[in-house]
């Protein structure tokens, strides 16, 4: 085995990246205090090509050197907006056809596991303050809550983590869906 260079890889270039159609999700961000955490979500956001970020409430903004430490660039690819109130976003998108999924363990939630994306469905995910986790509101507001399975003695996954299982599961399971 040999380790691939960049080269090999055969990226994207950021122009590209901007143009490609990207998967039918967007992430919101419930006022996230980390900005390392803020600039990780952008870099997965990038490697899953996520359709656009929202950042909600006290989430910060790029361009910001804690921020660009961890996004690596990819503040500058994807698409984002800030918003001030996250749930107001969460009803207007549900105007626009989105469905909402709260990142939360909460009662009834639905878990990873068992989470089937449709294919012609549009979805949001939402992901909460690294100490309150998603608003009561929001989770209210949301159409389900969706839940990482955990299976040792911690009872959460940092943003960051959380946010790229999300990521990969929903995108796996959408390309297998497309390809059947």
């Amino acid at each position: 085995m040999r380790k691939l260079s960049m080269d090999d890889l055969n990226r994207l270039s950021a122009e590209e990246f901007q143009q490609v159609e990207k998967f039918p999700y967007v992430l919101i961000l419930d006022d996230i205090r980390s900005m390392n955490n803020v600039g990780s979500v952008f870099r997965t956001a990038d490697a899953f090509k996520v359709d656009k970020v929202f950042l909600g409430g006290i989430t910060a903004t790029p361009p910001h050197r804690e921020i660009q430490k961890t996004a690596l660039g990819a503040d500058e690819t994807v698409t984002w907006e800030h918003v001030e109130d996250v749930l107001a976003l969460v009803k207007t998108l549900q105007a626009e056809g989105y469905t909402v999924a709260a990142v939360e363990q909460v009662e009834n939630s639905v878990s990873l596991l068992g989470f089937e994306p449709e294919l012609d469905k549009k979805y949001a995910f939402v992901f909460g303050n690294e100490v309150f986790g998603v608003s009561q509101q929001v989770v209210e507001q949301a159409d389900f809550c969706l839940e990482v399975p955990q299976f040792g003695t911690k009872h959460s996954l940092n943003i960051s983590v959380t946010t790229g299982v999300i990521c990969w599961d929903f995108v796996s399971k959408y390309l297998t869906a497309k390809n059947n």
